[in-house]
């Protein structure tokens, strides 16, 4: 009985040692990355025996040469909320975004109290919201406040020492200039992360119901308008416009933030269902035919 005491022990720790050593020879590599470049080069090429790729030179030097300001969401597209949010709201809010951390304020956004999770709220209330006695106050989870010119990996350092993965960018008066992630922060080092809620790579649409699709800005327009039996754009205009996103893009005049809705004069609505400060990323198109469904 002791052996297998023993053993059981023994296996835990290996496998908790395996997560672990995954997790600090990931971040490991990032954070060596911030330390003089050609000592990390040499490092590099003497455990593969050859250079490293060009293309994660470039993302490697990311972490030093851009900073907070260059990949921040807007203070305009932040979503939050006030800290008298009703429950129902906010679980509307979770679901409408598809977002899982959510800063929350006092009176305006200028004085944030921290940040929401997904995953602490539905632990406390369910996915839905229901049963027990809603506190927001309970479910606070503290932010990290950060100025635009730091460089983005002395952020990524210490988000992963405090393991807070949001921060709040603060302008020189004290005031909220824009948000980042963690995710916001990788992905200038090893290209846009898809997560579950994104589309696989060779599909470009998805139809969730009647008259409504869930697409990639990407989405060729020539099949989208095959799809679903109306053209979206005259015949000047073919040339200059091939996917879903220039469609959107060039009827807002603007890349349009998270959660905008862009109404074509036919009709169709097309709401951002995932944008950055650059691009739009993803779109829910409504067909003016099924609103009533």
């Amino acid at each position: 009985m002791g052996d297998t005491t023993d053993g059981s022990s023994n296996a835990a720790q290996s496998a908790r040692d395996g997560q672990n050593k995954g997790q600090r020879g990931f971040f490991g590599r990032l954070m060596a990355a911030l330390g003089p470049t050609n000592t990390a080069d040499k490092n590099s090429e003497a455990q593969t025996g050859q250079a490293a790729p060009a293309t994660d030179v470039r993302g490697m030097l990311n972490l030093r040469r851009m900073s907070l300001e260059d990949v921040a969401v807007p203070k305009a597209e932040i979503v939050a909320v006030p800290e008298d949010i009703k429950k129902d709201d906010l679980v509307q809010l979770f679901r409408k975004t598809g977002l899982t951390r959510i800063p929350v304020y006092k009176e305006t956004l200028d004085t944030p109290v921290g940040l929401v999770h997904l995953k602490d709220f539905a632990l406390k209330h369910g996915f839905n919201g229901a049963g027990g006695r809603f506190s927001l106050k309970k479910l606070l989870r503290p932010l990290l406040f950060a100025p635009p010119s730091m460089p983005i990996g002395v952020l990524l350092q210490k988000m992963q020492a405090d393991r807070i993965h949001m921060a709040l960018v603060i302008d020189e008066y004290g005031g909220v200039d824009g948000l980042v992630t963690l995710e916001d922060l990788v992905e200038q080092v090893i290209g846009e992360i898809e997560d579950e809620h994104d589309l696989e790579e060779d599909q470009f649409w998805i139809k969730e119901g009647p008259g409504c699709y869930l697409a990639q800005a990407r989405t060729p327009l020539e099949e989208f308008e095959a799809e679903i039996g109306h053209r979206l754009v005259d015949e000047d205009e073919e040339e200059e416009i091939d996917t879903l996103g220039g469609l959107v893009f060039l009827l807002s005049g603007h890349v349009p933030a998270r959660g905008e809705v862009v109404v074509h004069p036919d009709g169709p609505e097309f709401e951002v269902v995932d944008a950055d400060p650059r691009r739009i990323k993803r779109l829910r198109v409504r067909l003016p035919d099924a609103k009533g469904d």
